[in-house]
């Protein structure tokens, strides 16, 4: 109440009433060591709903990972240690960034995918509960996580995959912004998640005829469900949001405002406290609370007796287990990577595929798979088996709970904030595809992973109108630069098959940011000098250079287009016009180059430009300048053979050298030839 109130925002309503679940969680149900936030062995804990951040920051504070009273006066201040939502790598002990309902949850689920996944890298054969790798998530989840569509699709899955190690408290106290949720929400949750396959337990503290905190209640199905081992548990909690506020309790306004002087001054009383006092704790309380440390370090010590014993016993595993840990790539891997033969014809996608399958046995650490699209996708690595219960393996699909190939379903947004709880858990690198039109449904996760720049990388195919006859819902045209809009991601559209083995090569050397591969349904010819790492990792180079060394007029291509810009290359040479073409597969690599070398490849002088991409012209004006010109779709696209579509649309070879010719005369390098009068 006094963060709130000192903040002058902030929702305190549900903090209050979850205090009890979330002190009982911290200091008697997960295994952690506040002494050492990112020990191996920890339980996760997930706020899912972070505007109640203060059911973290005040465990935190009183567990003594470093949060201190001061920092919880600052609460939602510039620069403090406690913004308004979480913050995973601001704070320590915050897990993951919550703050849009709903992403939370499925961040737990992509946490106990990975902890399953972890277990059968390096201790399968152990029994359960006796691994170094056994370990619990535990996440709270508010009426607003549970009303967001994106819970039903992690729930299902996480239902669907039988994950004992998830535990969701459901913060049932119908109450929202707009108050009452009974004006929106009315399904029956527990049903709901039976139906998933979920163990459901009900802790009602609203039963009776006097609202009581039942904690010892709470505590036994934390244990029941710890104990569940065979599917994940939703324990449904009432409560009053705001107890025991006298007058605002049980309302919207208690949600997402301060009470007000008048309102902590009588719940404090209702609770035997000063009301003159603010942030008022007694130190015989902190030193109470701070005995978890004691019981999280004797919990410790004896994981770190286990875990000394596997390390002994399995040397190799422990180095494998300590390189992936710290996300470095072994030595030699790049060795593996495939290449493909110039002249050759190739999808990238396929091409794509063939570097997953080759890097299968290199990196165990690699991991993920497709909604619902893997054969267009091409995200099965070949031979792998899939992350599945044995009972629920397909003819198509063999596979095991500790496999490899990750199948989400029809869910693009579940799978986006799972693989952001895959790569939070630590350790491994997911991966995850569809249709690159479809990252609109993944956008929010999408924009998450970017935020904590965690390194997810999303493999999005059919990446154009050359997707063909499926038509204009099929067909990505304001996805490209919809997506470099986003601070952080790396959107990497390769030219040919080589380019795409080099961008999976940068990608995977980067361990701070989230990438997007957009890949062609259609087959692209195979040039010379595109399987160049250290070029493609600039972002742009010069990939076919003008005749003397000195351009008249750059061609920029990306993906599909590159070989249109090659094309109309050779046309412009004949014509005597010499002519630079330029692959940009990375828009975001180019411009974290030095000014040099983005000069060298595009120099101010030569102001007759053509930039052509399938997709909206946004962006490109950058890298054109004034006398230049881009080739673009502004609009959307029609159903055809993409053969036909790119002719009618424009996206020709022809029009490429039109728009050169274009770009030169506003630049002034067309003088027109002397007719003799």
């Amino acid at each position: 109440m006094d963060a709130v109130e000192k903040a002058g925002s902030g929702h305190p309503g549900t903090a209050m009433s979850l205090a009890p679940a979330a002190y009982l969680l911290f200091q008697r149900t997960m295994r952690h060591d506040p002494t050492d936030p990112t020990w191996a062995g920890r339980d996760r804990f997930v706020l899912s709903c972070g505007h109640s951040s203060l059911t973290l920051y005040i465990q935190l504070f009183l567990s003594g990972y470093g949060l201190t009273l001061h920092d919880l006066k600052s609460l939602r201040q510039w620069d403090s240690l406690t913004p308004g939502h979480p913050e995973h790598g601001h704070t320590l002990g915050v897990e993951t960034t919550t703050g849009p309902l709903g992403q939370g949850i499925g961040n737990a689920v992509g946490m106990a995918m990975a902890a399953r996944r972890e277990r059968g890298l390096f201790d399968p054969d152990a029994e359960p509960g006796e691994s170094p790798f056994d370990h619990h998530i535990w996440c709270i989840a508010s009426d607003g996580d549970i009303e967001e569509g994106i819970s039903h699709e992690v729930s299902a899955l996480a239902g669907h995959q039988r994950l004992g190690n998830l535990t969701v408290i459901y913060d049932s106290n119908q109450i929202s912004i707009e108050d009452d949720t009974r004006i929106a929400l009315s399904e029956d949750v527990a049903k709901r998640y039976e139906a998933y396959g979920w163990h459901v337990v009900d802790v009602d503290w609203r039963a009776g005829d006097e609202y009581h905190e039942d904690v010892p209640e709470l505590h036994r199905a934390l244990e029941e469900a710890r104990a569940e081992t065979g599917r994940p548990t939703l324990i449904r909690l009432h409560t009053v949001i705001g107890w025991p506020a006298p007058n605002k309790k049980g309302t919207g306004k208690i949600h997402g405002s301060a009470l007000g002087a008048a309102e902590v001054a009588a719940t404090k009383q209702v609770l035997g406290m000063d009301p003159d006092k603010s942030f008022d704790v007694p130190q015989d309380v902190l030193d109470h609370a701070r005995t978890v440390v004691e019981r999280g370090r004797s919990a410790r010590a004896a994981w770190d007796k286990v875990y000394a014993g596997w390390r002994e016993a399995n040397p190799e595993r422990a180095a494998e287990f300590d390189r992936i840990g710290a996300r470095r790539l072994p030595e030699g891997w790049t060795k593996a990577l495939p290449s493909f033969e110039a002249g050759a014809s190739l999808a990238t996608r396929k091409a794509s595929g063939e570097v997953l399958s080759a890097l299968a046995p290199v990196l165990p650490e690699l991991w993920g798979g497709s909604a619902d699209l893997a054969e267009s996708n091409n995200t099965t690595m070949k031979g792998e088996p899939s992350f599945i219960p044995e009972e629920l393996q397909t003819k198509e699909f063999p596979g095991n709970k500790y496999g490899r190939t990750l199948h989400f379903g029809i869910r693009e947004h579940g799978m986006g904030s799972i693989l952001n709880g895959i790569a939070l858990h630590g350790g491994t690198r997911p991966y995850g595809g569809t249709f690159l039109v479809f990252s609109d449904y993944m956008r929010p996760a999408v924009r998450l992973a970017a935020l904590m720049k965690l390194p997810v990388t999303y493999v999005w195919t059919h990446d154009s109108i050359g997707l063909g006859e499926d038509g204009p819902t099929h067909q990505p045209i304001e996805h490209l630069w919809a997506l470099r809009a986003i601070p952080g991601l790396d959107v990497v559209r390769p030219a040919d098959a080589n380019e795409t083995a080099a961008a999976w090569q940068v990608v995977l050397e980067h361990t701070d940011r989230p990438a997007a591969l957009a890949l062609t349904r259609q087959n692209l010819p195979v040039y010379e000098g595109t399987g160049d790492a250290a070029k493609v990792a600039k972002g742009g180079y010069v990939l076919v250079e003008a005749s003397g060394g000195r351009p008249q007029v750059i061609l920029i291509g990306t993906g599909s287009e590159v070989h249109l810009a090659v094309e109309a290359r050779e046309a412009l040479e004949a014509a005597g016009v010499p002519t630079r073409v330029v692959s940009m597969p990375c828009v975001e690599w180019f411009r974290a180059q030095e000014p040099a070398y983005r000069q060298q490849v595009l120099p101010p002088s030569v102001r007759a430009r053509v930039a052509v991409e399938a997709g909206i012209a946004m962006g490109w004006h950058e890298f054109v300048g004034e006398d230049g010109e881009v080739l673009s779709l502004e609009h959307f696209g029609a159903s055809a053979p993409y053969k036909t579509l790119f002719e009618q649309f424009g996206l020709t070879a022809e029009r490429v050298v039109a728009a050169a010719n274009a770009s030169l005369a506003r630049s002034g390098a067309d003088k027109g030839e002397t007719t003799g009068n």
